[in-house]
């Protein structure tokens, strides 16, 4: 197994998170759920130390971050944008709203803007098909977006 380098505070309170739910295998995505709310993403070396506390190998932990798209091995922005690509939303024109933040945020799929305020990414499906096409910013839904749109959204959340 590799050395972990993560600084203390943050060993500890994933250690905290394991303690809270028992140490339990079984609680594993209730455990990654928290430690992302509270570190933002899941790098391979807070799988580790996870995996440490649960006594499982981190073969199982990765499957997991791996397996769930809300999981997330990269730092985000302060706003993640994820933008729905599933049939009925690409369909209603999803593909030319991501366009538009990619324009506007000046960012690729995968990227953070400089400023560390926005994240821009695609999801396969969000379940909200009559809405289409959906984004989400954070946990905000929006619906029915159109590419005039994005600017307010943008807005919305700038700052």
């Amino acid at each position: 197994m590799t050395t972990i380098t993560l600084p203390k505070c943050t060993i500890e309170t994933l250690v905290r998170i394991c303690d809270k739910h028992g140490n339990q295998t079984g609680e594993l995505i209730n455990i990654l759920h928290e430690a992302q709310g509270e570190l933002g993403y899941l790098p391979r070396e807070v799988q580790e130390v996870i995996a440490r506390q649960l006594r499982v190998p981190v073969s199982r932990v990765y499957g997991v971050v791996t397996f769930y798209s809300f999981f997330t091995m990269t730092p985000k922005g302060k706003h993640p944008i994820s933008v729905c690509m599933g049939t009925a939303c690409y369909v209603r024109g999803a593909e030319t709203v991501l366009d538009e933040f990619k324009r506007r945020l000046g960012i690729n799929v995968g990227d953070i803007t400089p400023d560390g305020q926005f994240s821009l990414d695609s999801l396969r499906c969000v379940g909200a098909c009559g809405l289409a096409p959906v984004v989400l910013v954070g946990e905000k839904v929006y619906g029915r977006v159109t590419p005039a749109a994005v600017e307010k959204i943008l807005a919305e959340h700038a700052g």
